[in-house]
């Protein structure tokens, strides 16, 4: 807690003064461009990876960056994506998975939940991930396995995301872009998917 608290400490002193009339602006109210959809993993930091600022970025996290599909019961996850789309109209959603997901490892090695019941019960969301990667990639060496894995669970989310009619109707009437992402924990960079590649190409180029 007193990491926590020095560092508002600095916040106040040293980054809001310079930021001030921008969180005026704020204060009145946000119309974000982007929902980022990603993991809570603490080592994910979107406003520090995409050198974004307060106001740019709509978030919503969970284990695994899992969206549920239309039907399912209403959750945060539903509710928050809904809003974004339909109150504040993002002009983009992206879903982003991430190296190293714990997640993911989770799938590939059930047997490390017992007692977990509820991490147990959120990997429903995530296990379609397998029908996505193929033998060779099923069979492959750990690292292999848990990178294909997590780019099949972002195509996963993606699928979930279509849905829902209030997505279909934003994308069908061009307001909305809905992107796949994967974010590489020791280099840095991210992975786009491509729709017409099929696969998962540098976003930077």
């Amino acid at each position: 807690m007193e990491k926590l608290i020095e560092g508002h400490k600095r916040f106040l002193t040293e980054a809001f003064p310079g930021k001030r009339d921008q969180f005026h602006l704020l204060a009145d109210g946000q119309r974000p461009e982007t929902l980022f959809v990603t993991c809570a993993d603490s080592r994910i930091v979107p406003d520090l990876i995409l050198q974004t600022q307060p106001g740019d970025l709509f978030l919503c996290r969970n284990a695994g960056n899992v969206i549920p599909q239309a039907g399912e019961p209403a959750g945060g996850v539903s509710a928050t994506v809904e809003y974004a789309v339909e109150v504040l109209q993002v002009r983009n959603l992206i879903v982003c998975g991430h190296s190293e997901c714990g997640v993911i490892r989770a799938l590939m090695h059930p047997e490390s939940l017992e007692g977990l019941e509820s991490v147990r019960d959120w990997l429903q969301h995530v296990e379609p991930a397998w029908k996505f990667v193929d033998e060779v990639e099923r069979h492959a060496g750990e690292l292999t396995r848990h990178t294909a894995l997590t780019h099949a669970n972002v195509l996963v989310q993606l699928d979930n995301l279509k849905t829902h009619g209030y997505i279909q109707r934003a994308t069908a009437e061009g307001r909305l872009q809905v992107h796949g992402w994967y974010y590489d924990i020791l280099s840095g960079s991210i992975e786009r998917y491509d729709e017409v590649l099929r696969r998962f190409v540098p976003l930077a180029g």
